[in-house]
């Protein structure tokens, strides 16, 4: 089999006799990881929709997930979804495009100019198509253009091959035939080699990650060690590059500001938790079940849905009660329990408006979940998160006030059945180098990974009950490291 896979919304309309690579439907790719247990084949995901939540923003999430090369990657589809999120690219690349123009015969550039995987017909543009890829790996990129003495970028987006004419799908099966035959490369780090620090808050949140009191906590501590926290808000990103780190203790969402600012301090070579990878990993559920199955990592059973016809299924291997999960919800939102086929039908009918995958798991009721917070690869802390107040989840929302919160026991980790420790690390390693928090359930069957956080909770008295200010040491040691290299 061709060491390249196709990805195509619907395999009617696609042009197989274009390419000699085996072309799969989206969604067979997403319903049948089974296909590719073990293999690691690079994936070209022409699906016709990136959107969020789309299958075929899933499609090249979970490539990831696989351990499976995708183009365009999930931090790709992200970066082009909004102008504020690539607009450090355009100064760079307007000035090699104009570079490129500069003192060269031929036609003016269309207002909307394609390339296909880093080339374009117009040989002009040959060094521009380069770059614009180093930035966008992406099968087609599509450039909005404002004519002038200075040719302006006005927009940079991911375009379908359902929108090429007879020509243009020509010239993208030739391009992706030059492409195919070439060695893979990962782009290359555009990182500059700058320092700061920082940490994001929000001091009206009402759920955050760590209150501004724990914050001046770890402040003092790391007063102590020569370093400096300032907490800035979601107005600061043009000041950002003034610091040497950030810490992220804001809610963490790729839609909102928070990827924003992962993103540009990635782009600035500043250490960060969260990172932007983590960040997408770790509030996507789906990810997460495909990235701990790979991994053989144990979690419920898990069933994904997709449409009605998958409503059945789950209710024939998980049974009811079963939970059914929104993919990036989180502190127990767009996570409910459903009793029967019919509250399935109505509650899935209802979420799938909004995602169009879902998760669906058995449920395993416990008195508590273990939350094993894990910072570089080793275990930080070990805290049992209690169970709501006549509750199936820690935090209660339907409350009609505020959210009712359960309670907690820290523990040493020299405490922490050692089953749990390693099935929290394994998991916290398998996503990244970052901070995580690990929930597991501890039953008769077994230790059972249900989620692994991007911005754990990190509080006062809480997190740090067992192991005290080496929690926040080692945090600051964390960032330390990483800005001395």
């Amino acid at each position: 089999m061709s060491d390249w896979i196709i990805l195509s919304t619907a395999l009617a309309g696609f042009d197989h006799a274009a390419t000699k690579h085996k072309v799969l439907a989206t969604r067979d790719y997403l319903a049948r990881p089974e296909m590719f247990r073990g293999a690691r084949p690079n994936i070209i995901n022409l699906s016709r929709s990136y959107a969020y939540q789309s299958r075929g923003y899933y499609a090249s999430l979970l490539a990831a997930a696989r351990g499976q090369r995708v183009i365009p990657s999930v931090e790709t589809i992200i970066d082009l979804s909004a102008r504020k999120l690539y607009e450090n690219a355009i100064p760079e690349l307007e000035d090699s495009l104009n570079r490129s123009l500069r003192g060269q015969e031929g036609e003016p550039l269309p207002s909307r100019l394609r390339i296909f995987f880093g080339t374009s017909t117009d040989a002009r543009l040959e060094r521009f198509g380069r770059l614009l890829f180093d930035w966008f790996r992406a099968p087609i990129l599509e450039l909005t253009l404002k004519d002038g003495d200075w040719v302006s970028i006005t927009r940079i987006g991911l375009q379908s091959i359902s929108k090429l004419d007879d020509t243009g799908r020509e010239a993208f099966f030739q391009a992706m035939a030059r492409y195919t035959a070439r060695q893979w490369k990962d782009a290359k780090s555009r990182a500059p080699a700058r320092y700061s620090f920082a940490t994001l808050v929000d001091p009206d949140e009402a759920l955050p990650p760590s209150s501004i009191a724990s914050l001046k906590h770890w402040s003092r501590i790391a007063a102590r060690m020569g370093v400096s926290v300032e907490p800035i808000g979601r107005k600061d990103l043009p000041r950002l590059a003034n610091f040497d780190a950030l810490f992220i203790r804001e809610t963490t969402s790729i839609s909102n500001h928070t990827y924003r600012f992962a993103r540009r301090a990635q782009q600035e070579g500043m250490p960060v938790i969260d990172d932007p990878v983590s960040m997408i990993r770790c509030t996507n559920k789906v990810y997460l079940d495909e990235l701990m199955a790979s991994n053989g990592i144990p979690v419920p059973d898990t069933v994904m849905l997709i449409g009605p016809e998958d409503f059945q299924r789950a209710a024939d291997q998980l049974g009811f009660p079963m939970v059914l999960k929104v993919p990036d919800s989180s502190f127990s939102r767009g996570v409910k329990k459903v009793a029967s086929m019919a509250e399935l039908k109505a509650l899935a009918g209802a979420w799938l408006n909004d995602s169009e995958v879902l998760i669906a798991q058995k449920f395993m009721p416990t008195k508590f979940d273990w939350r094993i917070g894990v910072l570089g690869g080793k275990p930080l802390f070990a805290v049992q998160y209690l169970m709501a107040k006549k509750h199936w989840q820690i935090v209660k929302h339907d409350t009609g006030g505020k959210p009712l919160e359960g309670g907690f026991k820290s523990f040493s980790l020299a405490q922490v059945p050692p089953l749990v420790l390693d099935t929290g690390l394994r998991a916290a390693c398998s996503v990244g180098d970052g901070l995580y928090g690990v929930d597991l359930k501890e039953t008769d069957d077994g230790v059972f990974v249900i989620e692994v956080n991007d911005n754990p909770n990190l509080e006062h008295g809480v997190e740090d009950a067992a192991e005290k200010d080496e929690v926040w040491t080692r945090l600051t040691n964390w960032f330390i490291e990483r800005i001395a290299t």
